[in-house]
């Protein structure tokens, strides 16, 4: 079993800072990439951040210059450092990875249970 547990959400005032740890565990072969989506009431799910196992980021346009995403392999833990944060930032935060468990031949889209992130102006 894999299993993803992100931790770090909580209530900030706009302009604060907050960051997410999401950790890997479980039968872990490889993790590819991971990320950060969000999802706000009534909207999608969008991605806020992504990380290559050699450290190749993406970013969506919302996040640029106020989020950093960063991954600790060894852990098996990607974090989300956001700056800046704005009310239209409130959502909730989830954690996805690309694993491939031991004893498979393919990989497979894991995601945390989400943790709730509010900012309030």
């Amino acid at each position: 079993q894999v299993q993803l547990v992100e931790s770090g959400g909580g209530l900030v005032q706009a302009g604060g800072s907050l960051r997410l740890s999401c950790a890997a565990s479980g039968s872990i072969f490889s993790i590819n990439v991971m990320g950060w989506y969000r999802q706000a009431p009534g909207k999608q799910r969008e991605l806020v951040a992504a990380i290559t196992g050699v450290g190749s980021v993406n970013y969506a346009d919302s996040g640029k210059g106020r989020f950093t995403i960063s991954r600790d392999n060894a852990k098996n833990t990607v974090y989300l450092q956001m700056n800046s944060l704005k009310p239209e930032d409130t959502a909730v935060y989830y954690c996805n990875a690309l694993i491939t468990p031991r004893a498979a031949t393919t990989s497979y889209d894991y995601w945390g249970q989400g943790t709730q992130v509010t900012v309030s102006s």
